[in-house]
């Protein structure tokens, strides 16, 4: 028997994907420019792409090609991670690059795309293989799944000589019952293994991490359980407003754009069981266990005493006076969409039974911060007093990524005075190099086929179901309107009060 090489235990078999088509759907919007371009633009800088990789947007602007390419070099230049730009690389990128013009509902465009695809084939070895990228509102999905089918540019997903795959992005419906129908209209058209719904949350260096921190050390698995956690406190706050897309958000509101999948994803990494392996359908089946253990907040009694709505009123925010929600554009006078939403979620487990999970999610927050807070039970007994605190473990999402351990120590001096320090690790000392944007890694993941950052049908509508519940009363007739909160702090106050009915408090940030 041929003996392995022990330097390449544990390392990837497969870095670099097949080649392939990306077509985008929706090229001449703000996410193309500002992170699928410099994605894919990053990728070929870190030699990820293969050979031939050719992108091809599709939208109604008419542009030939060479304006394409001018216009991306551009957007590439300043929304890069890496600057300046490499000017040999972005040439031998930059000839990959083609535009289609035409609508989303004219037959005649996608001939036409067809057509550029078959020729990308035949001169630089695209091998039939497709990633189509939907950055395009959910309206527009059904019309390009329908005309992607009728113009044949679908393989099956039984035909391993080649790939059919599909990027979308949210929101994926907004209830239950749209998802569900969303989720049919894919279905007709894609297999579940050629669907990938996108969440750019999971492509974060520090959330990937998370599941490496629990499942690769262990020390935090006997301890990762009610007998040792008291709470657990997850924030994601911003300190921009709504920028804009006031239309957008008097729809959506923060459970829509934020809770429903961004948090509650955060919330699954935290909670889940160990996974049986590390591949998509394991890991994504510990996540739909956490979602379906959720304890349903339903009734009017319960969503009063475990949920708490904010909107941000005029207030100070880096320095300078900013307008409130309802001061923004394309926002109606008298409007109930909050922008900012604490919870209280309790995990019907084994493991978590009794251990409040603490969320709270805000727009015009006082500070730009994503982090995962767990906070050990106090001790028994403490022999030094009310001089000891409880342990907390924080794990920063964004921005300085990394992982805060705070315990007690010793106070150098004659007494026994302890005090709470910290063991931080960031991933910029530690790794010396900028982490990859979290789109980097999805549309890398999507070339490859691996969908375990990606979520699958059953988590949205599981998801969909918490928080349908919880939108069925608040946005009735009868639910009570969002609490007033100043922008630039930390939501209102009767967030602190969801916490201090069980001896808790935020954590200062």
């Amino acid at each position: 028997m041929m003996e392995q090489n022990p330097l390449r235990a544990g390392l990837a078999t497969e870095r670099i994907p097949p080649p392939c088509a990306v077509v985008i759907f929706g090229a001449s919007g703000d996410l193309t420019k500002r992170k699928l371009l410099p994605a894919l633009y990053n990728l070929a800088v870190s030699r990820l792409l293969p050979p031939g990789a050719s992108v091809v947007g599709f939208a109604r602007r008419p542009k030939t090609d060479a304006e394409f390419r001018e216009e991306q070099k551009a957007n590439v230049a300043q929304f890069s991670r890496r600057k300046p730009l490499d000017e040999a690389i972005w040439s031998d990128f930059s000839r990959g690059l083609f535009y289609c013009q035409s609508t989303f509902d004219d037959p005649a465009g996608y001939q036409k795309l067809k057509g550029q695809l078959d020729k990308l084939d035949a001169e630089r070895g695209t091998r039939h293989n497709r990633l189509y990228y939907l950055s395009v509102p959910p309206s527009e999905f059904t019309t390009i799944l329908d005309q992607l089918q009728k113009a044949g540019l679908v393989s099956s997903v039984s035909d391993t000589s080649r790939f059919s795959r599909v990027v979308i992005e949210k929101p994926f419906g907004t209830d239950l019952p749209s998802g569900e129908k969303l989720n049919g209209e894919l279905l007709k058209v894609f297999d579940e293994k050629q669907v990938f719904r996108i969440d750019h949350y999971l492509g974060k260096e520090t959330v990937q991490n998370l599941l490496v921190f629990r499942f690769a050390n262990s020390i935090w698995e006997p301890v990762w359980n009610r007998k040792y956690i008291d709470h657990v406190e997850i924030t994601a706050g911003e300190e921009i407003g709504i920028e804009g897309r006031g239309r957008y958000y008097e729809e959506a509101g923060i459970l829509r754009d934020m809770l429903q999948n961004h948090v509650l994803q955060l919330v699954c990494l935290t909670a889940m069981e160990p996974p049986v392996a590390f591949d998509a359908d394991a890991v994504r089946d510990e996540k739909l266990k956490v979602l379906r253990a959720l304890e349903m907040i339903e009734t009017p009694e319960q969503v009063k005493r475990n949920v708490v709505l904010g909107q941000y009123v005029e207030g100070s925010a880096g320095g300078r006076d900013v307008p409130g929600y309802q001061q923004e554009k394309d926002v109606a006078q008298g409007s109930r969409t909050p922008t900012y939403v604490a919870l209280k979620l309790h995990i019907q487990s084994w493991r978590w039974h009794g251990v409040p999970f603490y969320v709270r999610i805000g727009k015009r927050m006082a500070r730009r911060r994503t982090e995962i807070a767990v906070h050990f039970s106090a001790l028994p007994h403490s022999l030094f007093g009310r001089a000891s605190v409880p342990n907390v473990l924080v794990v920063r999402v964004q921005p300085d990524e990394g992982i805060l351990l705070k315990f007690s120590a010793k106070v150098p001096g004659e007494r026994y005075r302890p005090r709470s320090v910290s063991m931080d690790f960031r991933y910029g000392t530690a790794f010396g190099s900028s982490s990859p944007e979290a789109y980097e890694r999805l549309l890398l993941d999507a070339m490859r086929g691996d969908q375990t950052l990606f979520t699958r049908r059953d988590e949205v509508e599981a998801a969909w179901k918490l928080v349908g519940n919880i939108l069925r009363v608040t946005e009735s007739p009868e639910g009570a309107p969002p609490f007033a909160y100043h922008a630039g702090t930390w939501g209102p106050p009767e967030a602190d009060a969801l916490l201090a009915q069980a001896g808790h408090a935020w954590r200062r940030l």
